[in-house]
């Protein structure tokens, strides 16, 4: 017995030696020398205590070699699942769960525009298609003399070189993550063909409509209705952990005269959904004549947020809506024809193949009407009868988005960024910028359309209707702008552009408030610190907005046993600090009201698609409001239930729901109903989810509040689904004293020091100095990496 014993201690300790030994040779090197081939002169490379690279290269093209080895030696796992979610490639390596996602990408053809706008920048070649090619020769070179990821070994992935047509597939992801129409359209078809303007009423200021007048649409069958639910209910589904929709955001700029400074001061935090590994690799650039800190998305070599001694930026999404969907009109004897312009046109088709891992392929017909991708060949047998076009800006503009990046990096002068903002067509994006000599401004960027007459983009257009017709691409001069303005800031928290009807699916105007309140109630000496608070605060109006039509009700219907609660939450003042019990509360009730008022009209279906888009936020104090909306009438019982009735009923359930979930009221606590894990792709399932995951942490903030650490509008206890991607604040009198909070760390590789080592800092409202001085960098070095050609 001791000597078999003895046998297995020594076969454990192999085995343990053994994983420790194939960690240990997948972890970044830091430090040290490597070759490159490609290179002018060797690369400095000084890792600072964060893990942030401080690349320094004798030229542009050795610096874009350089960033691509050192980013894909930390996320070359990212790449390689950003790149087959764009192009439809997941059920290859994920299995049959991912038929559904890799069906929506083929069926977008981000596959097939990424092929057209490389072949375009080839032939336009330029500075930015040679860095493009050099960033993407120093990702292929890692990958094929370093050790791959594990994660390549666990789903068997087999290396292939990454080209320019897989960078573009990606900012069609991004762009397809920024848009709401496929999410918001058919639901809101449904409520105004299905159910009538009266219905339509609470989410009339989300659209162009008169719910006064006639708005039926194109005919659509009971099949249809089906294929629209399928479609929302696709489109508003994340693939898996590990990819980063961009949800929202929040950036200022504030002028000199208005900061304690007197140099403009720079704030912003996108909101995109957590992940691990954290959507940016932060990155510090030099090169004669360049240098940017930058933060740099997987497969794009160009910072999409950054800052030197001279100027920055950030971005908000714009939310302008840029793809409509228009319903076909099928010949009566050809359902391979539709009605265009006046005649009958065959559709376009091809035939596509989808591998799938342990499992036969899936065959995939791909059409094609004169609008547009049909969409509904994303959804199976489910499609429906009648043909859904997409007609989408990302497809049709030139959008030179990678060249307009490559100039944005270094537009040290309010013209230059102004022309770079011009170019980027789709995604539409809020530029907010400021600079050292003391200019700010924002830009709202994205191809604008002027739509025909009658065409209600909110909607289903009918496709043989004018309403259908190839809209007008406004110029850049008509966009939402500000420079250098009286007020002394500008302010992006994806609200709808005041004094220009830009038809989109914009935020609750609440946070865009509660920034502008704070903006306004200081005309100077603001600081660093200011924005800091700002960018950590956890309360808007909107509880007391919503709650304040139905308090009284509320008062009349909640026992006296209960009244406390009720009491505590009308006297809330809607922060979501860690010890709340009235943002439980609040939470609760909000999505008790939804479900009791909105599901039996809506069905379940319609009713969670409902959930998963911005227009329910704006819809409930409009509902809340009118006493006399027919939602408030439940369609499932003979009697007709009243405001009154539906609040009794929400307050009643939303009660039992907590108790039963977080058990006793002295438990009910925003820390412990509300957190944040950080899920890898594969930390699904056990044991990897502990190995792969962090967390779960309490979460402050909340949906829709400045510290937007967001959850869906949905039962306790609540997951965060998205936040501040990364908070950055610097102050152009002394931009080497920026400031950086990052949610979850720099490396993307499992086990490594830097994987998770922010996390606990970042909810805790810690930040980090984003170092530019060589003197500081070289005191905060931990390591020395040099790459020699």
């Amino acid at each position: 017995m001791r000597r078999w014993l003895g046998g297995l201690a020594a076969l454990l300790a192999l085995g343990v030696a053994g994983a420790v030994w194939y960690v240990s040779g997948q972890q970044p090197l830091r430090r040290g020398e490597l070759p490159l081939a490609g290179l002018g002169a060797p690369v400095e490379v000084a890792y600072d205590s964060q893990g942030v690279p401080h690349i320094r290269a004798a030229s542009e093209a050795d610096l874009y070699r350089a960033l691509g080895f050192l980013h894909a030696q930390e996320r070359l796992f990212q790449m390689e699942m950003l790149r087959r979610l764009a192009r439809g490639e997941l059920a290859e390596v994920l299995g049959a769960s991912l038929v559904d996602a890799d069906r929506l990408f083929r069926t977008l053809r981000l596959d097939e525009r990424a092929r057209t706008m490389a072949a375009r920048a080839a032939e336009r070649g330029g500075p930015a298609w040679q860095a493009l090619q050099a960033y993407l020769d120093g990702i292929n070179q890692f990958q094929a003399s370093r050790p791959l990821p594990m994660e390549f070994d666990l789903l068997g992935i087999r290396p292939r070189p990454f080209t320019a047509e897989d960078s573009f597939s990606v900012v069609g992801y991004m762009a397809y993550s920024f848009a709401a129409a496929l999410r918001t359209e058919p639901v809101l078809t449904h409520i105004r063909d299905n159910l009538g303007a009266d219905y339509l009423a609470i989410f009339a200021a989300d659209t162009d409509t008169d719910t006064d007048t006639d708005t039926a649409g194109a005919p659509l069958a009971a099949a249809d209705w089906r294929g629209l639910q399928a479609l929302a209910a696709l489109a508003g589904q994340l693939p898996g952990a590990g990819f980063a929709p961009f949800e929202g955001s929040n950036a200022w700029a504030i002028a000199g005269r208005r900061s304690a400074s007197g140099k403009p001061q720079l704030a912003g935090d996108p909101h995109i959904a957590f992940s691990a590994p954290q959507v940016w690799y932060s990155a510090h650039l030099s090169a004669p004549g360049f240098e940017l800190y930058g933060q740099f998305h997987a497969l794009i070599p160009f910072a999409l947020l950054g800052h030197n001694r001279d100027f920055g930026w950030s971005l908000t999404m714009f939310q302008n809506d840029d793809m409509d969907l228009i319903a076909e009109r099928v010949h009566p004897e050809d359902p391979g024809q539709v009605w265009h312009a006046g005649r009958w046109v065959a559709l376009e088709q091809r035939r596509e193949r989808i591998a799938v891992k342990d499992a036969a392929p899936v065959e995939l017909t791909l059409r094609r009407s004169p609008h547009g991708p049909l969409i509904n060949d994303a959804l199976g047998e489910l499609g429906g009868p009648t043909p859904l076009a997409l007609r989408w800006v990302f497809l049709d503009a030139d959008n030179p988005i990678l060249d307009a990046f490559y100039r944005l990096n270094r537009a040290d002068r309010l013209d230059a960024a102004r022309a770079a903002a011009a170019d980027i067509h789709a995604p539409g994006l809020n530029l907010v910028w400021a600079s050292a000599r003391g200019d700010i401004a924002w830009w709202a960027a994205g191809q604008l359309l002027q739509r025909p007459a009658g065409a209600d983009p909110a909607f289903v257009l009918d496709g043989a209707s004018a309403a259908a017709d190839t809209p007008r691409a406004l110029p850049f001069a008509a966009n939402p702008q500000e420079e250098n303005p009286a007020r002394g800031y500008v302010l992006s928290a994806n609200q709808a552009p005041a004094g220009q009807a830009v038809p989109g699916y914009y935020n609750l105007a609440d946070r865009h408030r509660r920034l502008q309140e704070r903006l306004d109630a200081r005309a100077a000496g603001w600081t660093l610190e200011h924005s800091r608070a700002l960018q950590l605060e956890d309360a808007t109006g909107y509880p007391q907005r919503l709650l304040a039509p139905l308090l009284a009700e509320l008062r009349a219907a909640v026992p006296a046993a209960e009244r406390p609660l009720l009491d505590e939450l009308s006297a809330w003042d809607g922060a979501h600090r860690l010890d709340s019990r009235a943002a439980v509360l609040f939470n609760q009730l909000t999505y008790q009201i939804a479900r009791e008022a909105l599901a039996d009209e809506l069905g379940e279906a319609f009713f969670a698609a409902l959930l998963d888009t911005r227009a329910i936020d704006s819809a409930l104090p409009r509902l809340a409001g009118a006493a006399d909306s027919p939602w408030w009438d439940d369609r499932r019982s003979a009697a007709r239930e009243d405001r009154a009735a539906i609040l009794a009923r929400a307050w009643s359930a939303s009660l039992a729901h907590l108790r039963a979930t977080l058990g006793s009221e002295a438990d009910w606590q925003w820390g412990r109903a509300h957190s944040l894990t950080f899920a890898h792709p594969l930390g699904r399932v056990a044991p990897l989810d502990r190995l792969l995951n962090a967390g779960p942490f309490a979460a402050p903030g909340g949906r829709e509040v400045p510290n937007n650490l967001a959850h869906s509008l949905g039962p306790a206890p609540w997951a965060v689904e998205y936040g501040p991607s990364i908070r950055r604040l610097i102050d152009f009198a002394a931009p080497q004293q920026a400031l950086a909070s990052t949610p979850l760390g720099q490396s993307g590789i499992p086990f490594d020091r830097h994987y998770a080592d922010q996390a606990v800092a970042y909810l805790q409202g810690g930040y980090r100095n984003m170092l530019l001085d060589a003197a500081e960098i070289a005191a905060d070095t931990r390591g020395v990496l040099r790459l020699r050609p």
